[in-house]
């Protein structure tokens, strides 16, 4: 194993936090989605979860008997901009800088993700990712990250899984519930890529040796055989927009922030 490899955990703030509406806390379209009626199994909600909002420095504690290198968690943007934009919530900043700092204090590196899919509901209803002002409005709210955690976190991931947020506008069984056209998820990649530009930008003022990144995924394309031909099948395969669904593609979010452009099959 190389010795930069780092060895850690991972969470993300709707799936463990709870802590509904606390400290000044507004909601997500995951809070507003899970209190709908037959939107879960049971009618399950993330008002309480794991507790972690309450149980932090023990959840620090057995990551550190686990011999726990490193924790990636996500922050709940609406503990910090309660509208997603506007009035900074202190008690939200405070919450993460004391998980920073007990994280800090048991030799373990924090890596903080700014968006785990919990928009804000004030945001969405003004149009949400479709909104070309969010790049803004995110940009913003990672000023405000980068300012406050300068000399504590060095390690930021700005937008996870972003071809799920687009799944999630494809489907009723994710938040926020709803069922949107192609071209609608296109115009909401774009802004989503656009948004992930404006973090950089805000977080290396602030954190000039940050490392930042964002969090991609996507199907992955195997050959069926170890044949050149299949090996170069699958290879296109994977590097190419699929047509019957392209918002799921690697390429749709990968070519534009490693190549600076879309693929090709994007324009059409």
């Amino acid at each position: 194993m190389k010795k930069n490899f780092v060895w850690g955990v991972a969470t993300a703030a709707y799936q463990i936090e709870g802590g509904y509406r606390e400290d000044g806390k507004g909601d997500s379209i995951w809070d507003v989605f899970s209190h709908e009626r037959g939107k879960t199994v049971r009618g399950d909600t993330g008002d309480i979860a794991c507790d972690h909002y309450h149980r932090y420095k023990e959840d620090v504690a057995l990551m550190k008997e686990l011999g726990v290198g490193a924790y990636r968690f996500s922050v709940a943007w609406t503990r910090i901009f309660p509208e997603g934009k506007g009035k900074v919530n202190e008690k939200g900043l405070e919450f993460y800088e004391n998980l920073v700092d007990e994280l800090l204090k048991n030799g373990i590196e924090p890596y903080m993700t700014l968006y785990h899919w919990d928009l804000p509901q004030k945001l969405f209803e003004r149009g949400g990712w479709l909104n070309p002002d969010i790049p803004q409005w995110f940009g913003e709210y990672a000023r405000v990250i980068g300012e406050r955690f300068k000399g504590k976190v060095k390690n930021f991931i700005t937008i996870n899984e972003p071809q799920c947020i687009l799944g999630g506008m494809s489907n009723t069984e994710q938040a926020p519930g709803m069922r949107y056209t192609l071209k609608d998820r296109l115009t909401a990649a774009h802004n989503i890529l656009k948004a992930h530009g404006m973090a950089v930008k805000a977080l290396r003022e602030s954190v000039p040796d940050a490392k930042i990144g964002y969090a991609p995924c996507g199907w992955v394309m195997c050959p069926k055989d170890d044949s050149v031909e299949e090996i170069e099948k699958a290879r296109k395969a994977y590097f190419s927009l699929w047509r019957n669904d392209p918002t799921a593609s690697v390429v749709l979010f990968s070519d534009p922030v490693m190549l600076g452009d879309y693929p090709a099959e994007y324009y059409e």
